[in-house]
């Protein structure tokens, strides 16, 4: 994020979002109390175990959470201002795909495996811009070019069972890209990748970012990938974010429990020849939230006011705020 970006009001503020979901002999508290901001330009980086409710933070900004099992029961998503919760449908059907893109974790069954990939990858650029198939057309190869897609005049009309899963990869973000969005949510984009392949395609959304100065939402649960792409992290936990900030300030010296179990359970260069140490225990039922923290059960600081007391997100420096009643614990 350039200085420029760092006054600037954010592009995306989500504010103590919460979701339900309706569940047999109950509901399940997917998203509670979120708040988070985007600028313009800037990378935030999404971390937490799988059911920390990244993915379905992400889907309730586009509003594609199923319905009528999933219910958004309170808060707000104000994009450039305008609380997209509030917007009529077909209004919103122009925000997604346009100005707020989205590339989901399989590209697999992110395509129709029926219909060429050209031809999906320019759908948005039909029905939001009006393209003719043949402008549109152009315009897919160019953007296949663009996202590293060798001879993409040949391949336009391909199938997506003839690609890998790099390359499909690819192709989702190419078809995310297609209308200029302002707003990127890359949930997690390098599952199933190997390695190489996942420097490539974060070294293209890095490149894709720069060229447009979009801002980013890129949703991982891998520590490493965060550290080198994201300019500031949400760290989330059982359906709330447990800490924010800059990213080098929440890595170097984290103000959370859980954060601090991550960083010791992750392998990473600094701690080469040193063992990992995973967090203990299971994340909380969200049918049946406790009182208190969440992360109390699993955390050895934990005190008995950390289970019966409520907890939000602090200032512990400027920017860095966490949900723990006693950070100091943790020097």
């Amino acid at each position: 994020m350039s200085p420029a970006t760092e006054g600037a009001p954010p592009l995306l503020q989500v504010r103590d979002l919460e979701v339900a979901f309706r569940v047999r002999g109950g509901e399940v508290l997917a998203s509670r109390g979120v708040s988070l901001e985007v600028r313009a330009g800037e990378t935030l980086g999404l971390v937490g175990e799988s059911g920390s409710g990244k993915s379905v933070l992400c889907r309730a900004v586009l509003r594609l959470l199923p319905q009528p099992a999933a219910q958004v029961r309170v808060g707000q998503v104000l994009f450039d201002g305008a609380d997209l919760l509030a917007l009529p449908e077909r209004r919103m059907r122009q925000v997604r795909g346009t100005d707020i893109a989205m590339v989901f974790q399989n590209p697999m069954t992110s395509l129709s495996p029926v219909w060429p990939i050209g031809d999906q990858l320019t759908e948005g650029l039909r029905v939001h811009r009006g393209l003719s198939r043949a402008a549109a057309r152009e315009q897919g190869i160019a953007l296949m070019r663009a996202t590293g897609i060798p001879e993409p005049e040949r391949r336009y009309d391909d199938h997506p069972w003839q690609w890998s899963g790099g390359m499909l990869q690819r192709a989702v973000i190419a078809m995310a890209m297609a209308c200029k969005p302002r707003l990127l949510l890359a949930d997690e984009p390098t599952t199933a990748l190997d390695v190489t392949i996942q420097e490539q395609i974060l070294a293209l959304l890095a490149d894709l970012q720069e060229a447009s100065g979009m801002a980013m939402v890129l949703v991982s649960h891998d520590i490493g990938v965060v550290a080198e792409t994201c300019d500031r992290i949400a760290v989330m936990y059982a359906g709330t974010v447990v800490e924010t900030g800059p990213a080098a300030a929440v890595l170097g010296n984290p103000r959370h429990p859980y954060t601090l179990g991550l960083l010791r359970s992750s392998p990473g260069v600094d701690r080469a020849g040193r063992r990992l140490d995973p967090i203990p225990g299971q994340p909380p039922d969200l049918a049946d939230p406790a009182p208190g923290c969440p992360f109390a059960e699993r955390c050895a600081l934990a005190s008995a006011q950390c289970r019966e007391n409520p907890v939000r997100l602090e200032d512990r420096a400027p920017g860095h705020a966490s949900a723990c009643l006693f950070p100091e614990r943790m020097s």
